[in-house]
């Protein structure tokens, strides 16, 4: 197989062509299966329905071929084409014409339970050594979802937990800033395995330790999720009660490679109150749902801004992330102040939960809230 991996290509080189049955991408739509490399070449299974006619097949096979030509791919592909006999006229078959397919869901449908994102098995691995793994999402950024991933690995420690913290923002890294690490992490000469580098009790590891803090991760997507996947499997975790995994903001692919790459014990969605944020929250809920990810709670951040009287002022609405929890059943974790206390301590690389106050208090209420769905045996 030439450097470049042409099954990590297929998604991309799918993605671009629609299916003019279910109106989605053929990638979206199921149509790519069981992808598999015979030397130089690739071959896969081109799935198609009753539904689609012999100039249809022809077009999506030469498309999805010219797509991955342009993604850099130059051995020869072989696509199989599978499914139901093209459509016949209604007068020749009998009765009238069938109605299309209904489309699948757009992740159940691609990789619902039990199936990947080729439609084959779900590869899940655990994470060696790892008790627990947990994700913190948010549907989008600027909510604070990395500031809760920190302060909840660094409470977590405090409580007594063992914790490795995984920053997968490979386009945004936080970690290295709120953690305060910046050296670049080594390999053990005998495993090979990447070692994490420890801060505050930490175990992190983040792309932003690789790369100067300057310099833009100009990726395609099958790169971020590659980097991901040897993030959790290629490092180190050994020992850890928990590993918390910062997620991108959003449900794209990162984050449907990430959920499918390792068993989750877990999710956690960061939201502020603002209605724009809560929306894109519940996009992160349904997604852990569908995935049949088990949701620990929501965290509410920003919840409200403590005036000089003791009056609160709340500046993005107010319970927000209450009523979203409520509304789909699950826990509201806890709720963050907005404090200019909390964002210093971000950016000096002590994160809040190591100290005292209001915001160090939620972290840690917040930790054991996670401990006591997820105990360890430690004292909390």
């Amino acid at each position: 197989m030439s450097d470049v991996d042409p099954i990590s290509l297929l998604e991309p080189a799918a993605t671009r062509v629609r299916d003019p049955v279910s109106g989605r991408s053929v990638w979206l739509a199921g149509m790519i299966q069981n992808p598999r490399p015979k030397g130089e070449d690739l071959v896969y299974d081109l799935v198609f329905t009753a539904e689609h006619g012999v100039s249809e097949r022809q077009s999506i096979q030469a498309a999805i071929e010219q797509n991955l030509r342009g993604l850099g791919f130059r051995g020869r592909v072989y696509a199989m084409p599978a499914g139901a006999p093209p459509r016949m006229p209604a007068a020749q078959q009998g009765q009238g014409p069938r109605p299309p397919a209904r489309p699948p869901d757009p992740v159940k449908g691609m990789s619902g339970p039990g199936m990947g994102p080729h439609g084959g098995p779900i590869q899940k691995k655990p994470v060696e050594g790892v008790r627990h793994v947990i994700a913190v999402a948010s549907g989008k950024g600027g909510v604070g979802k990395s500031t809760v991933a920190t302060n909840l690995a660094v409470a977590l420690h405090r409580l007594g937990a063992r914790v490795g913290l995984l920053d997968a923002d490979i386009y945004g890294p936080s970690v290295p800033t709120m953690m305060n690490v910046h050296q670049r992490p080594m390999a053990d000469a005998n495993s090979r395995k990447i070692l994490p580098i420890e801060s505050h009790g930490v175990r992190c590891l983040s792309m932003g330790m690789l790369v100067d803090a300057e310099e833009a991760m100009i990726w395609r997507g099958p790169m971020v999720m590659g980097a991901d996947r040897q993030f959790l499997q290629d490092a180190d975790w050994r020992g850890c009660d928990f590993l918390v995994i910062d997620l991108p903001p959003g449900t794209g692919d990162a984050q449907l490679t990430l959920v499918q790459a390792v068993d989750l014990a877990g999710a956690i969605v960061v939201t502020t109150p603002q209605a724009v944020a809560l929306a894109d929250a519940v996009r992160g809920i349904t997604m852990f749902r569908k995935l049949d990810v088990p949701l620990l709670g929501v965290v509410e951040n920003m919840a409200w801004y403590e005036l000089p009287d003791g009056r609160r002022d709340y500046v993005f609405g107010q319970d927000g992330g209450k009523r979203t929890a409520e509304r789909y059943e699950t826990d509201l974790l806890g709720q963050i102040p907005l404090r200019s206390a909390l964002c210093e301590a971000s950016d000096a690389g002590v994160p809040a939960a190591l100290g005292s106050g209001p915001e160090a208090d939620a972290f840690l209420a917040i930790a054991r809230r996670v401990l006591a769905k997820l105990p360890i045996g430690a004292s909390a």
